[in-house]
């Protein structure tokens, strides 16, 4: 049992049935994709199940980083937030732990790795690994 006040280690992404996004949830996140960089927050925010959540493993960067995002509208002005303070940032395609995704690069290097999961039409949840060294093996991917 965790000590008090420790929340213990941070949820992990369930499996996917596949190894491979269907083609209905990689639409959802070419569109969510094409939205930031759009910076279409409507776009952003429909896309989202007004519950989504994101939790972001930061590691050691600045606390001012929030760990979890809830809500709809919460997350797509973050992401908003997060394109303006990134200029040049590159949005690719890729699937991230059998889940649809999108890797961040600044100048050819990862930034940023998205997990995204698809509930119906919505995104329910993203998983965000911003710790610099988690993103080591996706400097070569």
């Amino acid at each position: 049992m965790p000590p008090a006040g420790h929340l213990g280690p941070p949820p992990r992404p369930r499996r996917a049935a596949s190894c491979h996004p269907t083609a209905r949830q990689a639409g959802i996140v070419r569109a969510f994709k094409k939205a930031w960089e759009a910076r279409d927050i409507g776009a952003l925010i429909g896309l989202l199940d007004p519950g989504a959540t994101v939790t972001g493993d930061i590691g050691d960067l600045p606390a001012a980083l929030p760990g979890r995002i809830q809500g709809a509208e919460q997350i797509a002005r973050t992401s908003l937030a997060v394109a303006s303070q990134v200029p040049g940032m590159t949005l690719l395609e890729r699937t991230v732990n059998g889940q649809p995704g999108l890797v961040a690069q600044q100048d050819g290097v990862t930034v940023a790795v998205y997990a995204f999961e698809i509930a119906g039409e919505k995104i329910a949840r993203i998983w965000a690994i911003l710790d610099p060294g988690k993103l080591r093996p996706w400097a070569t991917a």
